[in-house]
């Protein structure tokens, strides 16, 4: 069975509204390419109709591919089981939420083919969400990008296309918390991106609420940074200059006979040492968690069934 040219990814989390809109755009989009594609759609434990509209589908059009999880594994595992099952030389992937347009899927291929890269990402010029959304990916963004080791775009998301070298790259990662916009700037190779302008969802609510975007941002930092781990050593370091200087002090006022301090500041000292020691179990514990999932070599994700 000969390999389809194109391959495009979209995970799917309960949304049943958006699901024709996906297949006829989708399709319509691809079909200006080649007629030679495949679409997989990932139903990450749907709860509602998404299933079996999907279903419905690929029954119209058998090159529209479902593959259905054994339940929720979260949004970078949806990714990652249809990058799996991918059989394109060229990798597309794109977010259910209708919100990355797949008419740009044409103008990242032409990039492919070209031969001027071998990743082509969709780089935003501007986002039309909440502002307090906007401003903690923003603030994210930038925290990502200064303290990590390699090369991000603070403007790029999940929405993407490789070709079958950079994506067996991709694939060879195997880490359990994955961070896929970081791990496609890790992997190297040529990269180009193209702009536009990310609009709000059509309609529904968003999938990656506060919560989902919050853990997602701890993957992506302590997967790709020891920066808390430095934030604990230099705050070690510099209580241990502080409990130094008060030492001095203190020899000092007992013979100077200056006053000590009162029980409020001796409080507050204590208060602010055992948060700060909290805070750093905190941190180390993150890590530690992180640790115990990679040993515990549990799967990414569990495939139910695929339609194909």
């Amino acid at each position: 069975m000969s390999k389809p040219l194109i391959s495009l990814v979209i995970p799917v989390f309960n949304e049943e509204d958006l699901i024709k809109e996906i297949f006829e755009r989708s399709i319509n989009a691809l079909k200006e390419i080649t007629d030679l594609f495949e679409i997989i759609c990932v139903d990450d434990g749907s709860s509602d109709k998404s299933l079996s509209k999907l279903i419905e589908c690929h029954k119209k059009d058998n090159r529209f591919k479902v593959l259905m999880l054994a339940r929720n594994f979260g949004h970078q595992a949806a990714y990652t089981a249809g990058l799996e099952y991918a059989k394109g030389e060229y990798i597309a992937m794109m977010d259910g939420d209708m919100q990355d347009p797949p008419e740009l899927i044409k103008e990242m291929y032409e990039k492919l083919i070209n031969g001027d890269y071998d990743i082509v990402y969709g780089k935003r010029t501007g986002r039309q969400e909440k502002f307090p959304k906007n401003l903690f990916i923003k603030v994210f963004h930038i925290f990502f990008k200064n303290i990590i080791k390699i090369d991000t775009d603070s403007d790029a998301g999940n929405f993407s296309m490789l070709n079958r070298k950079a994506l067996n790259a991709l694939l060879s990662f195997k880490e359990r918390n994955r961070y896929l916009p970081g791990l496609r700037s890790f992997v190297g190779f040529r990269q180009g991106y193209i702009e536009y302008f990310r609009p709000d969802r059509m309609t529904g609510e968003a999938k990656m609420n506060f919560g989902k975007l919050f853990n997602l941002g701890l993957d992506a930092f302590f997967s790709f940074s020891n920066f808390p781990i430095k934030i604990c050593l230099f705050t070690g370091l510099a209580g241990v200059i502080l409990f130094f200087l008060a030492t001095v002090y203190t020899i000092i006022g007992k013979f100077s006979g200056i006053a000590p301090f009162g029980w409020s500041s001796t409080l507050l000292s204590i208060y602010l040492v055992a948060s700060i020691q909290l805070l750093f179990l905190g941190i180390m514990g993150e890590y530690i968690f992180r640790i115990y999932k990679e040993i515990q070599g549990r799967p990414i994700f569990i495939v139910k069934e695929f339609l194909e």
